[in-house]
């Protein structure tokens, strides 16, 4: 009888789901932080799904002024990536070595797992700045190789190679109170309390867009034409649904920053650190008007089809006020769930 009751508990042990996120991230990590994790909803039509952040250095090269570097790191790593830092800085683009509008496979990234991981790849980054008095902001930093921008009045608009959207979660003393949902280039914040939670009722819920990977508070249409002001109609939306869940902690990277020094210190000693400090694009630049590939109409540059790749997480503002960026827009924490 003992015997069958203790294969009975060895099988069901095997067979329930596994807590990932409390075993496979690296001791330090503050248990909260992956208590109160976002779960990520991914668009059911997006092409483009997660990506390994490694693997975006082996699939581009850095140019400047739309030339390769030519003394640049050979290979490029996660681990020297910042020595480019040297090579022009903020001019430096990490540019496909694929033409894009050919839309090679690596641009789709990975679909996750039925346990929501995207298995081998390394999609996110979670940095934990601890500000003092119990006060601490938890970022997850979701990589994706590829931007759709939309079709805006029958225009493909702001496509563009790289994409790292994030949501921000505020702590005080382990207990969270808002949530930072990044959406183009604002966002929005939400308590806590209002949020949409996942399944166990603790952990809440993001909405990625299709194709933009705007992070969203509910499901449905977004229009965000006004900045600050979102409408669940308009000309220039966003679209999110219940489709692959995914769980951002079940393949990430995970850091504590230090605001004073601005060093990024890793939880265990595989994990790689010096990319974080990398301040160039994260994909290609702009292609200019004369680039077979691009499309500007009526000359007009925000209506280009490519645009460049955006900045990576050190470029996000790790060290807020609020829980809003300090971007000129009001910072609004909502407390009542809307597009």
């Amino acid at each position: 009888m003992f015997l069958l009751l203790n294969l009975l508990q060895a099988h069901l042990a095997l067979s329930a789901p596994a807590s990932f996120s409390k075993r496979q991230a690296p001791s330090g990590v503050p248990d909260y932080v992956l208590t109160y994790a976002p779960m990520v909803y991914l668009y059911s039509g997006d092409e483009y799904r997660p990506s390994d952040i490694g693997a975006q250095l082996n699939n581009t090269q850095p140019e400047v002024a739309y030339s390769v570097v030519s003394n640049a790191p050979e290979p490029l790593t996660l681990d020297n990536l910042n020595d480019l830092n040297n090579d022009g800085g903020t001019s430096v683009y990490l540019t496909s070595k694929e033409n894009i509008a050919d839309n090679p496979t690596w641009l789709n990234g990975v679909i996750p797992d039925s346990s929501g991981k995207t298995e081998g790849a390394i999609s996110c980054a979670i940095i934990v700045n601890d500000h003092g008095s119990g006060l601490v902001d938890a970022f997850y930093m979701y990589f994706y190789a590829f931007n759709w921008g939309g079709d805006y009045f029958g225009f493909i608009v702001d496509d563009h190679v790289g994409d790292w959207e994030h949501n921000m979660i505020r702590f005080k003393d382990g207990s969270p109170q808002a949530i930072w949902y990044s959406q183009h280039s604002n966002g929005e914040a939400f308590t806590y309390d209002c949020v949409e939670k996942y399944d166990d009722g603790i952990r809440p819920v993001t909405y990625s867009a299709n194709g933009s990977h705007a992070n969203y508070a509910i499901s449905g249409t977004h229009d965000h034409t006004i900045p600050d002001v979102n409408l669940p109609e308009g000309p220039i939306e966003d679209y999110t649904d219940n489709g692959p869940i995914w769980d951002p902690t079940l393949s990430a990277y995970y850091y504590s920053y230090n605001a004073s020094s601005q060093i990024f210190t890793a939880y265990d000693n595989s994990t790689p650190v010096n990319w974080l400090y990398f301040v160039g694009g994260w994909g290609d630049q702009r292609y200019p008007e004369s680039d077979p590939i691009q499309s500007c109409p009526l000359g007009i540059t925000e209506l280009c089809k490519y645009t460049s790749g955006p900045t990576g997480p050190e470029d996000k503002q790790l060290n807020r006020t609020q829980v809003c960026p300090d971007n000129g827009y009001l910072c609004i924490v909502r407390p009542i769930l809307g597009p």
